[in-house]
């Protein structure tokens, strides 16, 4: 039994306790999770039997990639009789126990899509199963581990090659070029999922001084102008200068899997205070691994940096400032940037094998800029793995 198959057992085992006929699976991350493939369609898992992948196109592509049974999607307004026909008894076994109950990911389902699903299977009962969905995938594989060390060497690398041409008076927008431009030399696939509503990222937030301090809408520590309102986030037009903290906080997507890292760099060094500042960071992190192990509560984490940056005196900066902090430490990392489990208030997820989180400790100083670390890590069953392999400390160009 392959990886998708195993994926699928456990969805339907689940389904199987919560009384669910089904899922509908049809954002194209988890449809490429349960498959292999991500072609325009949906995928749908019965709780019992084998699933059937709809596809609108490429029709071609999913017959080649797809662990689970292809066929074309044809019209919406078919999709219950082809549903009884392929699986004979499920809506009569949804009436006879009080009405056919289909879970899907609300959490990303458009409106006008959900309602013409609605349509197209009158009669069902809707629940929604992303967080059961998201709670799959917080556990890792040995195959998704694998796709994000290859992505940490990646990113270790592109830094690397990189860091010798740095100089005083580039552009923001350049250092940001000459990453991506490594990244993609190396086989990063150019993009960066996210879940989350109007939720964006490009390969990472790269910006210096005060623009890097500049708040936006993206649910971050750090802004950055961006080059125009449209895209209100990272490397700006600024052009560096000796002194200021210089954040390179950047990803990489290897076979769809990602990896976040931050480092600090400098041009000369930096004030006195900026460095404690950093020192801080680096303390919240090592005091953050050393409760990295499986049963410790996410929330706990959290609430642990918390304290240490209030006996620091720096809590007003800490992940961002003023009505812009953020309130997390970390977050779980996978085929998605935003995965389960979060490190913040509220998220009482007990830390398990096969989880990967980036934990990212910032203060920012507006007018003058971000400093931080930000390091992704595997939970094993005695402690953890550091997937990131990136030297630490201020780096000084």
């Amino acid at each position: 039994m392959n990886r998708y198959e195993q994926r699928q057992q456990w969805l339907q085992a689940e389904m199987i306790q919560r009384g669910w006929s089904g899922f509908l699976v049809t954002q194209n991350v988890d449809i490429y999770y349960y498959t292999g493939s991500m072609q325009t369609g949906y995928l749908f898992i019965p709780a019992e039997g084998e699933p059937l992948y709809l596809v609108r196109r490429s029709l071609e592509r999913a017959e080649d990639e797809a662990h689970a049974a292809v066929e074309p999607l044809g019209s919406m307004k078919t999709l219950k009789e082809r549903l009884a026909a392929r699986y004979p008894g499920l809506l009569e076994a949804g009436a006879a126990a009080g009405g056919l109950r289909l879970a899907t990911e609300l959490d990303v389902l458009p409106v006008q899509q959900f309602q013409r699903l609605q349509a197209a299977l009158p009669g069902a009962a809707w629940e929604d199963g992303s967080l059961l969905v998201r709670e799959q995938r917080m556990i890792k594989s040995p195959d998704e581990v694998a796709a994000i060390r290859q992505a940490a060497s990646v990113v270790d690398a592109s830094l690397e090659a990189v860091i010798p041409q740095i100089r005083e008076g580039m552009a923001e927008f350049e250092l940001m070029a000459l990453i991506e431009h490594q990244l993609r030399l190396r086989g990063h696939q150019g993009l960066m999922r996210m879940r989350a509503y109007n939720s964006e990222l490009i390969t990472g937030m790269v910006a210096a001084g005060a623009s890097a301090a500049v708040p936006t809408y993206f649910d971050g520590p750090a802004g950055g102008t961006g080059l125009h309102p449209s895209s209100p986030q990272s490397s700006g037009r600024a052009l560096l200068q000796r002194g200021e903290p210089i954040l390179v906080d950047i990803g990489c997507c290897i076979d769809g899997y990602l990896i976040d890292q931050t480092r600090t760099l400098v041009i000369g060094g930096l004030d006195p205070e900026l460095q404690r500042a950093y020192e801080v960071t680096e303390q919240v992190l090592r005091a953050t691994e050393a409760r990295l192990q499986p049963g410790t509560i996410s929330e706990h984490l959290y609430l642990l940096a918390l304290d240490q940056v209030q006996e620091a005196g720096l809590s007003a900066h800490f992940m961002g400032y003023g009505a812009d902090q953020v309130k997390f430490l970390g977050h779980g990392i996978g085929l998605e940037i935003d995965e389960l489990p979060v490190l913040a208030k509220g998220f009482k997820y007990p830390l398990a094998p096969g989880m990967v989180i980036a934990i990212e400790p910032k203060f920012t100083f507006p007018g003058r800029g971000v400093v931080g670390i930000e390091d992704t890590y595997l939970i094993t069953e005695t402690g953890y793995e550091k997937l990131t392999i990136s030297r630490e400390g201020v780096i000084v160009i």
